[in-house]
């Protein structure tokens, strides 16, 4: 079925049909909807997340040293801070559920999951919530490059992939060192690689991920001191990564990795692979060559602005030749449907904790997508059947049936949400059913619980 491009842009392109607020009408529209998904007054920066980090290993301490209040204290905090990514997915939720065009937020739920993170225990809850502040919001509209830096070099990142534990197998520290296991990380400078811009296959050797890696040494974190480079724990002179060298008898620190990884995020690899990436998310399993051609083309004449390679993507007939081609991840479908069903975003900031995670996270990790928790840093698959299975279909159901009795009081009108959700693009063995429901809250499973519904 053919659909104008309001429906393709708020179906395919965004987190679907909403009563309270029109669709994007024109591709512009739709682009100037990025700047909504920028960080907002409820950001967490890197040094409040140091803090946060910071006060818990210091109650910790005072709990280890007996210290009489320590313990109550400890345990309070320790909930408040566990707690966050649940309060991380509440505020994720209600940016989407309100975003006028959506876009910005798929934008943002792709880029975090290309460049994966995960934390580790409730002291680098912060730290992650602060990762998708800094070093994604800022940089949706921006250059690809200017995105892989900040993402790369992030803290979250460096914990992650356990480069902050990574030290030249030359440098001052390891010199001071010697026989004490300290020793070079080559897992960031390989999922850079291999992961995040060039992707499997490319025309890089072991040599290169290991000078990158050795050219990656010198950053530094810990919630104490912040973020930093350090010289002492950097492998001195020059690296050569895919044939070009970096640094010298002088290394410039950051001014060498950010160049180099600049010279990564312009590669003809990098633009073929992200732009596949991007085009499988957003309109296909198997995108066609020529869609992806376009978009890598538009990366290579503008130095991967990201603006110009969505407006290919979004404009490109395929988008429209594909719908319902993709499969809606959960946390597409919990937005969807609060979406479609008229519910603000402000009925989702204001429930309490209990509610809040039995609607939110349990649903997400009964449908296979536990908040924050991929399974590697590969992120989320993307194929249809990682997320069909019987199990979760019945997880999908359940919500449908469940969902909108606990948070919608009357029901719509299940013909009326159809139409609300649909805009007209509806198939027809739905169009049928829907009319037929035995009851109100039926007809409401129906249209949640429709293959319609969970695909866009």
């Amino acid at each position: 079925m053919s659909a104008a491009f309001p429906q393709l842009a708020a179906i395919r392109l965004g987190f679907g049909l909403s009563p309270l607020m029109p669709p994007p009408q024109t591709p512009e529209a739709l682009l100037a909807g990025l700047d909504n998904a920028g960080p907002g007054p409820e950001a967490i920066s890197i040094d409040e997340a140091s803090a946060m980090s910071q006060q818990l290993g210091d109650l910790a301490k005072a709990r280890k040293q007996g210290v009489a209040s320590a313990e109550e204290e400890y345990r309070a905090y320790n909930q408040q801070m566990s707690q966050l990514v649940v309060r991380d997915l509440q505020r994720r939720l209600v940016r989407a559920v309100d975003d006028p065009t959506g876009f910005g937020e798929r934008l943002v739920q792709f880029w975090a999951d290309h460049f994966t993170v995960s934390p580790k225990g409730p002291a680098q809850n912060p730290l992650a919530l602060a990762f998708v502040d800094e070093a994604i919001r800022p940089h949706l509209a921006g250059r690809f490059e200017d995105m892989f830096f900040a993402a790369e070099t992030h803290p979250m990142m460096l914990i992650y992939l356990d480069q902050n534990s990574s030290r030249g197998p030359n440098s001052v520290f390891a010199q001071k060192q010697s026989g004490k296991g300290f020793g070079l990380n080559e897992n960031l400078a390989r999922e850079a690689m291999e992961l995040h811009s060039m992707g499997v296959g490319a025309p890089y050797t072991q040599k290169d991920v290991r000078e990158l890696a050795e050219l990656l040494t010198g950053l530094s974190y810990n919630a104490k001191g912040g973020f930093s480079y350090n010289p002492n724990i950097a492998e001195p002179g020059a690296e050569t990564v895919l044939g070009v060298r970096y640094g010298g008898m002088r290394r410039g620190g950051l001014d060498d990795i950010r160049n180099a990884l600049r010279d990564i995020a312009r590669r003809t690899e990098t633009a073929q692979y992200v732009s596949r990436k991007l085009a499988v998310h957003f309109v296909s399993d198997q995108p066609s060559d020529a869609l992806v051609q376009a978009m890598a083309q538009t990366w290579r004449e503008t130095d991967g602005h990201l603006t110009e390679v969505y407006r290919v993507m979004i404009r490109h007939p395929e988008l429209g030749a594909n719908l319902r081609g993709k499969v809606r991840q959960p946390f597409d479908l919990l937005v969807s449907g609060f979406r479609a069903l008229g519910i603000p975003g402000e009925r989702i900031a204001a429930m309490e904790f209990p509610q809040l995670r039995g609607q939110t996270m349990d649903v997400l990790t009964r449908m296979g997508q536990m908040w924050l928790r991929p399974t590697g840093p590969d992120g989320w698959p993307e194929e249809a059947e990682a997320w069909v299975s019987p199990q979760l279909l019945a997880a999908r159901i359940t919500w449908a049936m469940q969902m909108p009795g606990r948070l919608v009081d009357p029901l719509p009108d299940p013909r009326e949400l159809m139409q609300t959700a649909f805009g007209g693009t509806q198939s027809e063995a739905l169009a049928w059913a829907v009319p037929k429901a035995e009851s109100q809250a039926e007809g409401v499973a129906l249209v949640l619980a429709s293959n319609d519904f969970n695909r866009r």
